[in-house]
């Protein structure tokens, strides 16, 4: 048996491994490592053109057709996963995977989805159990590092464990049973199908966890801004792109988490980052969510919330400033590495501008309508 090799690799391999000979040429064995050599080896011939290059725009709508589908789950979706999560962040954080895993599950389910919300959840907690698994409950540090020059900022409010505080100290299965029940009024055959137990494990379980409810809340702590941070504060309020980018690493990811990805500076410099200091206020929030917006350039402010810097975008509405956007930064060397903005991510805001003190306005979960 022969096997034709690719188009730059014209010789035929005979079934001994070796390679036929030229008249009057001496037969040599044939080494992997010399058939691995080959432009192609044994493979067809592939460009470096991606086949993946027409995937990306029917994939989109499919994704964008997805989310909106899915709109109307999200506020339960969100509480859900906040009473799972430690903060909003890593709440928001557990509803985008979960989504992006459901979108990808969807694809390869033959079946119908008898009730969306019950599924949802059941994903959601199988990620969040995983996730507690392979950190065993350790948190990790979102905080940007800190710097030899930075300001000491105290948290103006007093930080709190996850899950309105309640349940933040059951086990894992403990606290999605309770919600489940409880704040959410499954029945416990549901409950056993999402978290994939047995129905007297779910009663064990909500036996145990309404035994140990009680309330965990932690002093506010003195929070190291780095001085990059404040850098880039001001340069966006005076409206200098050329400043902004130069304190973002060249290959910083900047992203709208479960909307858009720019990777790298330069490309961030001419998309976000321009649209954010000179497109319109209202380019990229829908009609219904617009009343009251002024087209005067936002504006943004730092602040800390629960031991970590936050960047408060702040728009004109004709009662006065209102919080629409709360970005996150992981900072390294000096540099921002790393910019997270929540502009669609509604109970994000609204949490966490409660907690603060300050006016916030809702943009909805998508920037197209």
């Amino acid at each position: 048996m022969e096997i034709e090799q690719g188009v730059e690799a014209t010789a035929v391999i005979s079934s001994r491994g070796e390679a036929p000979t030229q008249p009057g040429e001496k037969r040599r064995p044939r080494t992997a490592r010399r058939i691995l050599s080959r432009p192609y080896g044994v493979l067809p011939p592939m460009t470096h053109d991606s086949t993946l290059r027409d995937l990306p725009d029917p994939v989109r709508r499919s994704w964008r057709t997805f989310l909106e589908r899915c709109e109307a789950l999200r506020p339960e979706l969100y509480r859900y996963c906040r009473y799972l999560a430690r903060s909003p962040w890593e709440a928001e954080d557990l509803v985008q995977e979960t989504l992006a895993r459901a979108f990808v599950a969807l694809a390869q389910t033959h079946q119908e989805i008898d009730n969306p919300r019950a599924w949802l959840f059941r994903v959601a907690s199988n990620l969040w159990l995983n996730q507690v698994r392979d950190r065993r409950e350790v948190p990790a540090s979102t905080s940007s590092a800190t710097e030899s020059d930075a300001a000491t900022t105290d948290d103006p409010r007093a930080t709190r464990e996850a899950a309105g505080t309640l349940i933040g100290a059951l086990a894992p299965k403990e606290r999605a049973a309770v919600v489940l029940k409880d704040v959410f009024d499954l029945g416990l055959d549901e409950i056993a199908a999402t978290l994939s137990v047995s129905v007297g494990a779910v009663k064990a379980a909500l036996h145990r966890g309404r035994g140990k409810l009680e309330i965990h809340e932690t002093a506010a702590t003195a929070v190291a801004v780095p001085a990059v941070l404040d850098a880039f504060v001001r340069a966006f309020n005076a409206r200098d792109l050329d400043a902004i980018t130069a304190l973002l690493l060249d290959t910083a990811l900047v992203e709208h988490p479960g909307l858009s990805v720019e990777y790298g500076a330069a490309v961030a410099k001419k998309g976000s980052l321009a649209g954010a200091l000179f497109g319109k206020p209202d380019q990229a929030i829908a009609p219904a969510y617009r009343a009251g917006l002024l087209s005067d350039a936002p504006r943004i402010e730092l602040r800390v919330h629960r031991g970590e810097p936050l960047l408060l975008g702040y728009f004109a509405h004709d009662d006065g400033e209102a919080v629409r956007v709360i970005s996150r930064a992981v900072v390294e060397d000096g540099l921002i590495v790393r910019l997270r903005t929540s502009m669609h991510a509604p109970e994000v805001i609204a949490e966490i501008c409660a907690e603060l003190g300050v006016p916030f306005r809702s943009s909805g979960y998508r920037y197209w309508w």
